[in-house]
């Protein structure tokens, strides 16, 4: 009976650590290329396992229409440390995403960087505030 049930605790936490590790890929991203969009925050949700931002952004095949692109961020614990919060932005705010576009060419990407209105930025190398001047 113990056999058992080891043999089953030890079956859990594999398949558990085969999700684990899937989870945090970025396959579903084109890190080789970053794509910089300007946008007006629509929502920022400061979530676990991930943080969200969508922007709305013009639409350039219908004049006056906008896309809304999400973009996904690392988790609240890794960047609250790293000066990132839940208030930096708000809807309505105007930003500029640096992003890795999905690979599948839907309306999104993973956050390189974020311009905020009073033109800080946050991102690029290891994703705290970037140095004096911008850069991403």
């Amino acid at each position: 009976m113990r056999f058992i049930v080891a043999l089953t605790g030890a079956a859990i936490l594999a398949a558990s650590a085969g999700a684990a590790s899937a989870h945090h890929s970025y396959a579903a991203f084109d890190r080789s290329k970053t794509i910089t969009m300007t946008g007006t925050v629509k929502v920022w949700e400061w979530t676990n396992p991930h943080t969200w931002l969508t922007i709305s952004i013009p639409d350039p095949k219908k004049k006056g229409a906008t896309q809304d692109w999400a973009f996904e961020g690392l988790a609240p614990g890794t960047l609250r440390p790293r000066g990132w919060s839940r208030l930096m932005v708000k809807p309505g705010d105007k930003v500029a995403i640096t992003m890795n576009p999905r690979r599948d060419g839907t309306n999104g990407g993973t956050i390189v960087s974020v311009t905020l209105p009073d033109g800080k930025v946050f991102g690029g190398p290891g994703g705290g505030p970037a140095p004096a001047g911008g850069g991403a």
